[in-house]
């Protein structure tokens, strides 16, 4: 019977600051602050794009209000078709709404107006050399990370060929030890001690450092390496899918060692289940090996090879045979 651990504290985002997204996100969205950099504080509370055609034309019923605003070339030459008093007073019923920015798409000419009216509810204007879909499109799955659910859980991340492994354990159980000697055989640090978790579209989980500690780590004894430095730029990554997880524990803290591995154990993350391994841990042995192996393991368990299931299966066919002689 699967059994699952549950997983620390997590926080669900309820808003960004459009200073936020502006600084994140600017270089992939190809975003350009236009005017005085005012109002960078403004919240954005729903992780999607507005294109407010119908606003613009006086009709309000429905507003999304809550999101970033999008003005594409449609949007910009009816604005135009207007006259100066008209499109003053559209532009004011907008900004009026309190939305969190606008976006100016496909880098097309801004009319003064605009800017002005923008000034003057301090809306941040901003300006992309994208087409109006491809930015809306970018921005969304930019904004679907920003707002994704997450935790942090206290343990330290390694890339193993491919398998993104959190390995837990309590105080001075050798999870440094065991991280240092994976990373010396070739493999990747993404986190050590506490690894951020976002959820993303509620199907998988992504692990980073936080920003202070990424790509350093603690050594009792030593103190702070920075392990780019020592081991170079392969050693270290800046974020890596969540897909298996290992808990250190003292042998004698153990009652039961599963030594065959039928059943299955899984560790619960933001409402994902993640497979889960216990590894006793006692003198002499190479705990950064066997983590390489259930790793290794595990891989294999994703592309449909189970050792333990094939294993029962041989011993099950063996017993009916002898039983049929």
């Amino acid at each position: 019977m699967p059994r699952k651990s549950v997983a620390s504290t997590s926080h669900q985002v309820p808003h960004i600051t459009v200073g936020h997204f502006y600084a994140n996100h600017a270089e992939t969205l190809g975003l350009r602050l236009e005017g005085a950099s005012r109002g960078l504080n403004r919240k954005i509370r729903e992780p999607t794009i507005n294109r407010p055609g119908l606003a613009i034309s006086g009709f309000y019923n429905y507003f999304a209000g809550k999101r970033i605003q999008v003005l594409g070339a449609a949007e910009l030459s009816y604005l135009r078709s207007l006259n100066s008093t008209t499109m003053q007073d559209r532009l004011k019923q907008l900004f009026s709404r309190n939305i969190p920015c606008l976006v100016i798409a496909r880098n097309a000419p801004i009319p003064n107006a605009l800017l002005d009216t923008a000034a003057e509810f301090e809306t941040p204007v901003f300006r992309t050399h994208m087409i109006t879909m491809k930015f809306i499109n970018a921005a969304t799955i930019a904004l679907e990370f920003d707002f994704a659910p997450s935790a942090s859980e206290y343990g330290s991340m390694v890339d193993i060929q491919g398998i993104g492994t959190l390995i837990r354990g309590d105080s001075g159980i050798g999870k440094s030890e065991c991280v240092l000697s994976l990373i010396e055989r070739g493999y990747s640090l993404v986190s050590d001690d506490i690894t951020k978790v976002r959820s993303v579209e509620g199907r998988e989980l992504i692990g980073m450092a936080a920003d202070l500690t990424r790509f350093h780590m603690e050594v009792r004894g030593i103190g702070v390496i920075n392990l780019s430095s020592i081991f170079g730029v392969g050693s270290v990554r800046s974020e890596k899918r969540l897909d298996f997880v290992v808990t250190l524990k003292d042998w004698a803290e153990l009652e039961n060692v599963d030594r065959i591995g039928l059943d299955r154990e899984y560790y619960e993350i933001l409402g994902i289940k993640i497979p889960h391994v216990i590894i006793p841990v006692r003198t002499g042995r190479d705990v950064g090996r066997l983590v390489e192996v259930a790793a290794l393991d595990q891989k294999l368990k994703s592309m449909g090879q189970n050792s333990a299931v094939e294993f029962n299966q041989r011993l099950l066919q063996m017993m009916s045979e002898r039983r049929i002689r």
